[in-house]
């Protein structure tokens, strides 16, 4: 069957499942609509988390950057990973304890500040739009390939579908979309991965392969790459840092703590009955997770073995434009690839010499969706790549507009300015916030300010430096009192922010970089991507400084910060 066919096909399947799981268990009450009424079992959440987790930063572009920065693109995995276990272990179960829906929620009662409640949900909402930018990133380079229309098209189609089902189920219909999502992307990320490894070094399982020989030599796959990248004057493949020790070191560190500091993924521990539960999802979806991960060093390997031997057949030899394989064709209708035959000879010579160099453009969000058919795959494959790459984008995107809508509408409206507002009344405008955030994040998608795991960056950043201190030092902290929480995060934000709108411009629109391009003049060295950790030792300097010249919290408080920590008692998602 032709490609395009099937992959009408197959999509077009994936997305009847979606809509229809959402009309099947679309919500019909506020503790549905935030936290599924409570009741998922723990291996359908570790399923549901994998897919929330595993965005089209995790998909599409993570072994993108791994493919062109190699060992300095291990930084994603490395941060990402680590993220999730300090998440696990260190927030998730007493969160989970504590019983409430949403993180400003807990901010606010531990904070005992409606201030707090309000900072908290200005920087989630900071966070995570930026975080559905990287997403709606992903969708419109998925969609603008494989339904064969332009980005800004692909992207508009895209919203349509996550507003179809996030809109009407909320989180029990998210869950239940994500369990099938997660089902779909693994399928589609590690059959690729496997047909290429047993092509290549003629060992099935990828993880093994990448540190296999190549068929019918001796020569290590990564040896050999390392050899073509260098003889076309790119760093070794596998000894480059990103940028710098120091950059390398934060950006981890940027991504861990936001991790953890992020709200989409806290929130799916208030969907399990019991915190022991929670513990148990945690262990489960790491299980999950950990199949795509450890799968992405190989295929960003092999990936970029595969492109480098179809521009270059022979040493020497480039490859003729005129007779480009038609995936090449495809993907320079999108805009995402671009050639100029600079020497005029209609070869495409690339090299990392910017002047000689003809391959003038090559996003890496492309890498994994073309890497089948690079390789020459079946065209079901091609189509099942397409499936998934959608999946994880919009997976993630429909939990991270759920923890926007239940921060404004839960946190703000019934929090704060209307108390007394009625369920129905809190359902509906959790509604409307989330079409209104759908809107807002499309608008913004339409000129992200990077590639897809790029712009997530920015968003761990943020809340690393926001969220994140102020969510540890609730839980591990009797001495910080509100004063200390509201001035901490406010900081950490601010100067990250600031850090980051002046190299990427407010709100990352082309044009508005307040102080100039000063990327030579980077603190430190570090990357605006990375300078959330910054932002986060900011942000605990404050908490502490402030708590010390001020009252300290009352005497009720600082028993709630013990009682989140002995291991007893299970406390239920509170009904509001």
């Amino acid at each position: 069957m032709e490609l395009q066919t099937l992959t009408y096909i197959v999509v077009g399947l994936s997305f009847t499942l979606y809509i229809g799981i959402a009309f099947w268990a679309r919500a019909g009450s506020t503790s549905e609509f935030y936290v599924a009424g409570g009741g998922i079992h723990p291996v359908a959440n570790g399923m549901a988390t994998a897919a929330d987790w595993m965005s089209a930063a995790s998909f599409i572009s993570m072994a993108g950057l791994i493919a062109f920065f190699g060992y300095g693109g291990t930084v994603f995995l490395m941060g990402w990973t680590g993220g999730y276990v300090l998440l696990a272990m260190l927030l998730a179960p007493y969160l989970r304890k504590y019983g409430k829906f949403t993180v400003p929620e807990f901010i606010g009662d531990r904070y005992y500040s409606n201030t707090a409640r309000v900072v908290a949900v200005i920087c989630l909402i900071l966070a995570s739009v930026t975080y559905v930018i990287g997403q709606m990133k992903g969708v419109g380079v998925a969609f603008s390939r494989f339904l064969e229309v332009d980005y800004d098209t692909g992207l508009y189609i895209g919203m349509g579908i996550v507003f179809l089902y996030a809109v009407l189920g909320g989180m029990k219909g998210i869950t239940y979309t994500q369990i099938a999502q997660y089902c779909v992307l693994i399928l589609a990320y590690t059959i690729p991965a496997i047909f290429i490894s047993l092509h290549l070094t003629g060992n099935p399982i990828p993880q093994f392969g990448l540190g296999g020989t190549l068929v019918g030599t001796d020569t290590y796959l990564l040896d050999k790459l390392d050899q073509i990248v260098q003889d076309i004057g790119f760093s070794e493949y596998t000894t480059q840092f990103r940028l710098s020790m120091t950059n390398t070191f934060f950006y981890t560190m940027s991504l861990m703590i936001g991790t953890a500091g992020l709200p989409h993924v806290i929130i799916r521990f208030f969907t399990v009955p019991k915190v022991s539960d929670a513990r148990k999802s945690a262990g489960w979806a790491l299980v999950f997770i950990a199949i795509l991960y450890t799968t992405a060093p190989a295929v960003a390997a092999m990936a970029r073995y595969n492109l480098m031997n179809t521009l270059e057949p022979a040493p020497g030899e480039y490859m003729k434009y005129d007779e480009r394989p038609s995936w090449f064709n495809t993907w320079e209708k999108t805009g995402l690839l671009a050639v100029e035959d600079k020497n005029g000879d209609g070869r495409i010579h690339y090299t990392a010499n910017k002047d000689e160099n003809e391959l003038v453009k090559i996003d890496n969000d492309i890498m994994v969706l073309a890497n089948p058919e690079i390789a020459g795959l079946p065209n079901w494959v091609i189509a099942l790549v397409a499936a998934g790459g959608l999946a994880a984008a919009l997976s993630t995107a429909a939990g991270l507009l759920l923890a926007i809508s239940s921060a404004i509408s839960h946190d703000l409206l019934k929090g704060v300015f209307r108390p007394d507002i009625s369920e129905k009344g809190e359902l509906m405008a959790s509604r409307v916030t989330m079409a209104l955030a759908i809107m807002a994040a499309g608008y913004l998608g339409l000129n992200p300010p990077g590639f897809a795991a790029g712009t997530v960056a920015l968003a761990f950043g943020l809340a690393a430096s926001s969220i994140f201190p102020a969510v540890m030092m609730g839980i591990f902290s009797k001495k910080i009192n509100k004063e200390g929480a509201v001035w901490g995060m406010i900081g950490g934000i601010g100067i990250t922010l600031f850090y980051v709108f002046q190299h990427k411009g407010i709100m990352f629109i082309p044009g508005t970089e307040f102080l100039g391009s000063m990327k030579p003049n980077w603190f430190f060295g570090i990357e605006p991507n990375a300078f959330g950790a910054i932002g986060a030792i900011v942000n605990f300097a404050i908490a502490f400084s402030v708590s010390k010249v001020t009252a300290p919290p009352p005497e009720h408080i600082q028993h709630i910060v013990e009682d989140i920590r002995v291991p007893s008692g299970i406390g239920s998602a509170s009904n509001h």
